[in-house]
């Protein structure tokens, strides 16, 4: 990687257990960020046919929604429906209100949204370490 390429904005966390998968969002999130978040998930999917995901979102610096083809949203909310069974969000306010169109209107997954300084429970929720 050169110096004029980005860091990556998604990043995957080491968990416990094989079918919980965890990430950090860290700051500016493009189109191509968000292809790689529902690439990791299809191959983590093809592994397991249930997961749990936990979305650590750090330094917020917005998402590019705009720029995500609808086909790669339709794609990814029905990779998130059929799979997916909890999410835990953990960051600030404007920070879940930026990363929660991820999964959003994904039935049936059951959401949560932890502030920060609670982000242990959200791994309590997710029985995760």
């Amino acid at each position: 990687m050169n110096m004029l390429e980005s860091v990556p904005a998604v990043r995957r966390i080491d968990t416990g257990r094989r079918d919980l998968h965890a990430f950090d969002i860290v700051g500016h999130v493009t189109a191509a960020d968000v292809e790689n978040l529902f690439g990791l998930l299809e191959a983590a999917c093809a592994i397991d046919p249930r997961i749990d995901v936990l979305l650590r979102v750090v330094d917020n610096e917005g998402v590019d929604w705009r720029e995500v083809s609808p086909d790669t949203m339709k794609q990814g909310k029905a990779l998130a429906s059929e799979h997916v069974r909890r999410c835990a969000l953990v960051g600030d306010r404007a920070a879940l209100a930026a990363t929660h169109g991820v999964f959003l209107n994904a039935r049936p997954v059951e959401f949560r949204e932890f502030a920060p300084e609670d982000e242990d429970g959200a791994w309590d929720w997710l029985e995760g370490e």
